[in-house]
């Protein structure tokens, strides 16, 4: 009964843990990680610093996770729309200072930039599950 009840609890806690973490270290800042992937003028390591903290508190735990878990996925191939994916990504990051956890922290306070930038992330969530849908279809010979 305890379990049922705290279970939905876990992300919601989880996700404003992380949207916290976001505002305190300036993440949400756009010009925060524009400065830093700026390393031809006035780079800002801040950046590096959050993500190596992140990763210093998150290893333990996914390293725990890995050795409980032997049910894990295996990793095939890498495929073209994941590099595909993670290069757009990048730009997108790039070009407008946000990804999508900044994103919706940022567009929570009313900010239209970042409304508009999860308004695009989510039409380019749309248009990749379109894509998908209708590679699927192709492999089955449904779409020909």
């Amino acid at each position: 009964m305890m379990k049922q009840l705290l279970q939905p609890l876990l992300p919601f806690f989880s996700g404003l843990l992380f949207g916290l973490g976001l505002v305190v270290s300036g993440m949400t800042n756009p010009s925060k990680v524009q400065g830093f992937l700026d390393v031809g003028g006035l780079w800002d390591p801040s950046l590096a610093m959050v993500m190596g903290g992140a990763v210093c508190v998150a290893l333990p735990i996914f390293q725990w996770i890995l050795r409980r878990d032997s049910n894990r996925r295996q990793h095939g191939p890498v495929e073209v729309r994941l590099v595909v994916g993670s290069i757009l990504f990048g730009i997108g990051w790039g070009l407008s200072g946000y990804c999508p956890g900044p994103a919706l922290v940022v567009a929570s306070s009313g900010s239209v930039a970042a409304i508009a930038y999860v308004l695009a992330m989510g039409v380019g969530m749309l248009v990749a599950s379109r894509f998908g849908a209708l590679e699927v279809a192709r492999s089955r010979g449904e779409g020909k």
